[in-house]
Formats: C-alpha cells, structure tokens, sequence
C-alpha cells in the first residue's frame, strides 16, 4: 500500500520536485516500509522523535525537520539534519551554525514564510525575510547555508486561495534569490502538502511533504 502510493505520487511529480514522507507520529516499522520502497527523504515535525528514529536507519536517509525548532532543541539533531525548512529568526540561525560548527558540517536552513491568512505563531514576512538576508550578522555563520525558502498555505479548500499564496511566495523566491552572498545558495522551494502538493508543483515547488496521502490520516 505505502510502496503503491509513494509510486503513484512520485510519478505525478515527474522529477519536478523531490517528496518529503512526513513521518511524524509514524512508527519506525512505518518508516522501515517506505524506506523499502525507496522513500529516503522523511520528515518530522518534532526535534525528539527525529533524533530517537535516526540511529534507527542507514546514512543514506535525508532527515527534515519541517515542524517550528526551539534554539535549546538544535543541539540534538546538528550532527545529522539534512535540511531545516522552519528557520524564522536569526538567533535561531546563530544557534544552527554554533552547533554545526561542533559537528565540522554547514547545515542548510529554509526560511519559513508566513502565506497563509489564518492565526499561525510562526514565519518571517516577506519583508523580515529580505532584511534578514541581508543582515551584516550572517558574515559571522560560516556554517549556516540559506537554501530557500518554506511555507504553509491557508487550510481551505479554495484552491485559487492556495495557487494565489503559492505563487507569491515563488515571486518572493525569485526575488530573494537575487541576493548574492556567500552563505545565501537558493535552491530549494518547499511548499505543498497532501491536500495541495499538486498545486505547489504547478507552481514551482521543489519539495512536497507528504503524510497522509502516504501513510493515511495521521494515528
């Protein structure tokens, strides 16, 4: 079931786009299941969870954390993360490259925009984002790699909303993108879920994150 679906989904994206199973709340057999059917992207939304599954796999697993990350929980998931999608503020930025640097690695960070129009605690503004990119602090975390830029569309089935809130935050990708420093290398798009992720393709996405449409509504 789990192979057939991620099969199907991946033959919808067409290489377009690379899929996150997200695999939050999900037992490790869950996860043993997809990565048996070639699934090697997983992400979670919680900093404890990803670092109990992760000894439990081989190297060769991509692990996202896509939930909102505390600068305190940073140091238990340095050594392995592949990419941080949630990254809304300098200090946590500061944080990131403080504990890359004990691991000798440059971890890639998203920044998190906030699209939706919905009551939501987290993501910079398209303003906040451009001021941060181009804060004269970011010359001191050699460490940290800004790779582009995440963001949750509004929960509604109206999906002219959803292709709207997409499609801006492409526009701001592109634009952000224009910044040329060192540690700012923009390649990754990470928009779309279950309910959307063929929206965001349309609309430029670069990484889907997958649930339910894999692992059926969450346990």
């Amino acid at each position: 079931m789990i192979a057939d679906r991620i099969r199907l989904i991946e033959s919808e994206l067409q290489n377009k786009a690379k899929l996150i199973a997200v695999t939050k709340t999900k037992p490790v057999e869950v996860l043993r299941e997809a990565y048996d059917a070639g699934c090697r992207r997983f992400g979670e939304n919680k900093v404890q969870e990803m670092a109990d599954k992760q000894p439990q796999f081989p190297a060769d697993v991509e692990w996202h954390l896509i939930g909102h990350l505390q600068t305190n929980k940073v140091k238990y998931i340095a050594s392995f993360v592949t990419l941080i999608h949630s990254t809304d503020s300098l200090k946590l930025l500061q944080e990131v490259n403080k504990q890359a640097v004990k691991h000798n690695r440059i971890i890639d960070c998203l920044l998190q925009i906030y699209i939706a129009d919905e009551e939501t605690k987290f993501g910079l503004s398209a303003d906040e984002a451009e001021a941060l990119l181009n804060a004269p602090e970011l010359n001191d975390l050699p460490n940290v790699r800004i790779a582009g830029l995440m963001g949750l569309a509004t929960h509604t089935d109206d999906e002219s909303q959803i292709r709207r809130e997409f499609r801006g935050l492409k526009q701001l990708y592109d634009k952000l993108g224009q910044i040329h420093r060192p540690m700012i290398h923009f390649q990754e798009l990470s928009m779309g879920m279950s309910g959307d992720y063929r929206v965001a393709l349309e609309e430029g996405s670069t990484l889907v994150r997958v649930g339910s449409a894999i692992f059926g509504s969450r346990s």
